[in-house]
């Protein structure tokens, strides 16, 4: 069990430490900045369905996550055009000014609040142990993940 709560407790508190320099910088909050990277990453959008499951921090919040941004002027949702029953999620412009606003310290924070306290061979090793994790998961049906 000793690295599973090593795991959650870094995860813990290297997430706080990085969502206070984000506040301390005036800048979007980490859950919106989850939410726009994903969707930046997708250019013509992504279906709420599929932004849940890519999103790392708030997957059960997705949809009122897409709200706020939405009021907010960061994101727009649309008829998804291969599927009418479909809403598709889009980064706006000001979405993405906001993204990139907070991206220098997101990943500064990444590197004070994490990779510095870790040698190169402990973060590969990390790397490679949490990605075989997520591989087996990935193979895993769709209603177990």
């Amino acid at each position: 069990i000793a690295p599973w709560r090593a795991m959650l407790l870094a995860h813990n508190r290297a997430l706080r430490a990085i969502e206070g320099d984000l506040a301390a910088a005036g800048v979007i909050p980490l859950n919106w900045y989850d939410v726009l990277l994903e969707l930046r990453a997708a250019q013509d959008g992504l279906r709420m369905q599929d932004l849940g499951e890519r999103v790392v921090l708030s997957r059960t919040r997705v949809s009122r996550l897409v709200d706020e941004l939405e009021r907010q002027g960061l994101v727009a949702r649309q008829s998804d055009p291969d599927d009418g029953r479909a809403t598709l999620a889009k980064i706006t412009k000001d979405g993405t000014a906001a993204f990139r606003s907070a991206a220098p310290i997101y990943l500064a924070g990444i590197e004070r609040h994490f990779t510095a306290h870790l040698t190169e061979t402990e973060q590969l090793s990390i790397t490679k142990g949490l990605s075989q994790v997520v591989a087996a998961h990935d193979k895993l049906p769709t209603v177990l993940r």
